[in-house]
């Protein structure tokens, strides 16, 4: 199967019939929506298009496990970022719970990072998408709770999605005919990880800390582990069990420093 360099960045345009119905359910809701309003979206839908875009060229440039490694550095740069758009403070428990965590995912990942001069460009873009996701995370706790979710949500994957296929002809023209195949993939991409999980990401900044939902993010290696041993009958190494042990104490601890910080407000 022969997968254009640029296919799934055209997966902004299929996944937005699918929230466009919200959208206009909670406009009914929202008399006072405007350009103001819509103008909240055009910084995080330029930062999640830079962190796709990037991902897909740094990702092809470093070994899987470098470039998983860097992309989950988000927690030490969300810090950072919340204070510069929310003025949100991190506390030393949230501080002692992410490097916990961040630990963990270096016992789960970090055996496997090779550092080699030829991956240094590759590690390098990685490491901006990050900061690109990071941004965008620290900007969706600034601006998701202003309006309802969908007010916010459906006007950023467009504008990011426009971005992306704006950028996307500069190498290959996106709009053309794909196998069904292809297309399965992209609306597989399309409602799974962006509907679904930047959609739940942005929720859930609206009610949790953003460095909560930065170091609760950083589950998705332990339940890929676990879904590659039920799907693909991959057993984890012994060393699985410790780190993800680790990683779910650090996050445990994070949202104990977020409780706290809300009891001493």
């Amino acid at each position: 199967m022969n997968i254009p360099f640029w296919w799934h960045l055209t997966v902004y345009c299929w996944h937005l019939p699918f929230c466009f119905h919200f959208f206009l359910r909670d406009l009914r809701d929202y008399p006072g929506y405007g350009w103001r309003q819509l103008s909240w979206t055009f910084l995080p839908a330029a930062a999640l298009a830079v962190h796709f875009m990037s991902w897909v060229v740094g990702a092809r440039m470093t070994p899987v496990a470098n470039a998983s490694l860097i992309a989950n550095l988000t927690p030490v740069a969300m810090p950072f970022f919340v204070w510069l758009f929310f003025q949100e403070r991190v506390n030393r428990v949230e501080i002692f719970g992410t490097f916990l965590t961040l630990t963990g995912l270096i016992l789960l990942t970090g055996f496997t990072f090779r550092i080699n001069p030829e991956h240094f460009r590759g590690n390098l873009i990685c490491f901006g998408s990050m900061l690109a996701f990071a941004a965008y995370l620290a900007l969706g706790r600034r601006n998701g709770g202003r309006i309802s979710l969908w007010l916010y949500m459906v006007p950023l994957y467009f504008f990011a999605g426009l971005i992306s296929l704006i950028t996307a002809t500069f190498w290959i023209n996106p709009l053309k005919p794909y196998t069904l195949s292809n297309i399965l993939y992209i609306l597989a991409l399309a409602i799974v990880p962006t509907v679904g999980g930047h959609t739940i990401l942005n929720y859930s900044l609206k009610f949790f800390r953003g460095q909560v939902v930065s170091v609760t993010n950083l589950t998705q290696p332990i339940f890929a582990t676990i879904l590659g041993y039920l799907v693909f009958q991959e057993k984890p190494a012994p060393l699985f069990y410790l780190a993800a042990g680790i990683m779910m104490i650090g996050i445990l601890i994070v949202l104990q420093g977020s409780r706290l910080h809300q009891v001493t407000r």
